[in-house]
């Protein structure tokens, strides 16, 4: 009885390592860059956690010390989550642009695409009804999204919650891997589907997969890190051990396929989720080689 208690606590513990939306905690960070968002390199870290995410992928700099092993290639692992977040949680050149001093867990935070402020009138043009709308509001021609592909080492299937990427069995410390791709949102059914880049039950070689991947926006920047979301920040640390493929440049994708897939999925998500506050405490970063 009592081993089951224990195994009981371990899958809960592990599980809300994994939450994308979770309420934040900790201590809010008192020391802020001209942004108001970037965590000052000076303020204090949470310590004896490896690298978080996200970071500044234009930046290889990190004095975090903890190793872990890379993890193979998405297309040997099991796709487990999709999930996108509204603004992006990274920051390249490309997605710089400084969305607000919100907390993270509404649409005013996080980064913009340098694109999304070059549209035609058509690709801004209003959508016909509501699109991913949560309890922060919808998304609209002109947003930015980062999406997440999430891929785990263990034998599970797809579903709602990155607790899906474990297995209370015989899989709770998998090994994990995010594929990401900044997008900008417009009202053009010439822009990427969506659609395309989702799961339906696609398996190649026995792994669950992707339907395809984006391919023509920059080689992934690898590096390791943590999961991400506004539960954590630069006191609150994420213990998760993740392998990220970051993509550096942004594209553009049919906002209406994308509120398509906010209403059917197997990933039971129907909105964009808030963002982390970037990790920029050299502390709190690795080496990207």
């Amino acid at each position: 009885m009592v081993r089951g208690k224990i195994k009981q606590a371990s899958i809960a513990l592990v599980l809300g390592l994994f939450s994308v939306s979770s309420i934040a905690g900790g201590s809010h960070n008192k020391g802020h860059d001209k942004t108001g968002w970037e965590t000052s390199k000076n303020s204090e870290a949470c310590e004896g956690f490896g690298p978080q995410t996200p970071r500044n992928i234009d930046s290889k700099a990190g004095e975090n010390k903890r190793i872990f092993g890379i993890a193979p290639d998405s297309s040997e692992m099991n796709l487990c989550n999709i999930h996108l977040h509204k603004n992006a949680e990274h920051k390249a050149s490309a997605f710089s642009i400084y969305a607000g001093d919100g907390d993270g867990h509404g649409y005013e935070s996080g980064y913009q695409c340098a694109i999304s402020k070059t549209l035609t009138p058509t690709e801004m043009a209003p959508t016909s009804g509501t699109i991913c709308e949560g309890k922060h509001g919808g998304l609209k021609p002109g947003d930015t999204i980062e999406v997440h592909w999430v891929h785990t080492s263990c034998a599970v299937k797809p579903g709602a919650t990155l607790g899906s990427c474990l297995s209370d069995k015989d899989c709770l410390n998998p090994t994990l891997r995010v594929e990401t791709q900044v997008f900008t949102l417009v009202n053009d059914s010439n822009a990427l589907d969506f659609n395309d880049l989702d799961y339906d039950g696609n398996i190649v070689n026995g792994y669950h997969q992707p339907k395809a991947l984006p391919t023509n926006t920059g080689k992934a920047v690898e590096f390791l890190g943590s999961t991400t979301g506004p539960s954590y920040n630069g006191q609150k640390c994420s213990t998760a051990q993740v392998t990220w493929a970051v993509r550096p440049q942004c594209a553009k994708v049919d906002i209406n396929t994308v509120g398509e897939w906010c209403k059917d999925n197997a990933f039971s998500e129907d909105h964009a989720h808030g963002v982390r506050k970037l990790v920029v405490n050299p502390k709190l970063l690795s080496t990207i080689k």
